[in-house]
């Protein structure tokens, strides 16, 4: 690697966003922080209660005081703070459900006061995404929509209420996720649609964050063939620097999705892909997996781009001004208090959200089978089972938590005679091994009653089941009053 002024070096660590592990920090984190490294990223891995991640916090700051400390927390499923006692709120879809932007506004200032409180200056929400297939795998509940237009109002909501709150908002996947049928963070995704379509609908809420003064823009590791048919957006130029600051006018910091998801590690690589988003207009990249070995391939590959004429060092230095602004105004978290009783604004919005068709009674002492997918290992590091859940509300509550099939019908129905049955299930069109246990179990007793714990398919539906859109914690207990 050919040495670089240190100015240069400084600027291409103020380019990077890192994860790490555990609750101390490493010494080569130490060492990039101390050399003008950009951010960090926490999980739920780097979380032992409120007043620790405090300390943490505090101690990255007085390593560098314009350091951003960032992390996911978007609310509902996607809570990487819960063990810090975040606040309990349903996920943006249960939020458009509700349909009252005061409400949206009341949860993300809840949850960007708790940020606050924990020394976090920067919230990778909210998703602007505006959902519009069915068979798209990760956004789903995380967006407040079909709609662009609704989804632009919540989204403007969130965004104001987090700002009023001291803590810099980001939305994303720019300019779109909403449309794919496959996650990024296994493959790259496509969006084939064309330009007029992606504008119409996609842009909208991203337009509205612009207006509303959001810091933040994450990109998406998406291809769109009508805007560039070669790069998936987080490493095209037309799309980061001719359409988000040439015609939407966005000025703040672009920052990328994790560099080590397949879409970007499986093609590029990750190296590749820094030097690429960066080149493209991305100011910060972030790289969530612990590995120092990582980080320090993905920042000299920076400076050997820049070394070498590959990459224009007048880029880099803008960016690292970008962040420096950004950092002047979020890196030190204001001091604040959680508002009293800002903790139940999550339920109440849940419970807004629950939609279900009148009762005869209190449904007491069901047999629950609660099926699910897997907690996603990037977003998600613990979920609620609702079997539990409704355990702490009914404690004669029997019933199985399955997260793949084959399920044993007979068994449960055996173990369910003579008691209400509940079938509960997330997103059983994505999972035929849902759909095919829930009809079997209702083959035996039709009588059951279901319960969508994510999107509601056509059978809940069809069935004026109880519908939660969402897993969060909130979510789940909405749906317990409400057999209450």
């Amino acid at each position: 690697m050919t040495a670089l002024p240190d100015d240069l070096v400084e600027a291409a660590n103020r380019c990077l966003v890192l994860g790490f592990d555990g609750t101390t920090l490493p010494g080569e984190l130490k060492r990039l922080a101390d050399t003008g490294l950009g951010g960090v990223i926490l999980h739920t891995r780097n979380v032992a209660g409120r007043a620790r991640l405090r300390e943490l916090t505090d101690e990255l700051r007085s390593i560098r005081p314009g350091l951003l400390v960032t992390v996911d927390q978007e609310g509902g499923g996607i809570s990487h703070l819960a063990r810090a006692g975040a606040p309990e709120t349903p996920g943006a879809w249960a939020l458009g459900v509700a349909d009252d932007t005061a409400l949206t506004a009341a949860v993300a200032n809840a949850l960007a006061r708790h940020l606050a409180e924990c020394g976090v200056g920067v919230s990778f929400a909210p998703v602007a995404d505006v959902h519009r297939v069915s068979a798209n795998p990760i956004v789903r509940t995380r967006a407040f929509g079909a709609d662009p237009g609704h989804a632009a109002r919540h989204v403007t909501a969130w965004i104001e209420a987090t700002l009023a709150a001291g803590v810099a908002p980001c939305v994303k996947h720019f300019p779109g996720h909403g449309s794919t049928t496959v996650d990024s963070h296994l493959s790259v995704a496509l969006d084939a649609r064309e330009e007029r379509v992606l504008r119409e609908i996609d842009l909208l809420p991203f337009q509205a964050a612009v207006a509303a003064g959001v810091p933040l823009v994450m990109t998406a590791h998406v291809v769109y063939p009508a805007l560039d048919a070669a790069a998936p957006a987080t490493l095209s130029r037309r799309v980061l620097t001719g359409l988000l600051r040439g015609e939407l006018g966005f000025q703040g910091v672009i920052v990328t999705d994790a560099l080590e998801m397949e879409a970007i590690a499986g093609g590029v690589g990750e190296a590749a892909g820094a030097v690429a988003a960066i080149a493209a207009g991305a100011d910060q990249v972030v790289i969530a997996r612990p590995e120092p070995q990582l980080w320090l391939r993905c920042r000299d590959a920076l400076l050997d781009a820049m070394a070498c004429g590959a990459l224009d060092p007048a880029r880099v230095l803008d960016a690292a001004r970008r962040v420096d602004a950004l950092a002047e105004r979020f890196a030190q978290p204001p001091a604040t208090g959680l508002n009293p009783g800002s903790g139940d604004v999550g339920l109440f919005a849940a419970r807004r959200a629950v939609r279900w068709k009148p009762l005869p009674g209190p449904v007491l002492d069901p047999f629950v089978v609660d099926l699910h997918r897997p907690p996603h290992p990037a977003l998600e590091w613990a979920r609620t089972d609702l079997v539990a859940l409704l355990r702490e509300a009914m404690p004669g509550t029997d019933g199985v938590v399955a997260t793949q099939g084959p399920v044993d019908v007979a068994g449960i129905l055996r173990r369910a005679q003579g008691r209400p049955l509940l079938i509960a299930t997330e997103d059983a069109d994505l999972h035929p091994w849902q759909a095919a246990a829930r009809t079997a179990l209702l083959t035996g007793r039709p009588d059951a009653l279901l319960v969508a714990t994510g999107m509601p398919d056509a059978e809940t539906e069809a069935a004026d089941g109880l519908c939660a859109y969402g897993r969060g914690r909130a979510n789940l207990r909405a749906v317990a009053e409400a057999l209450l």
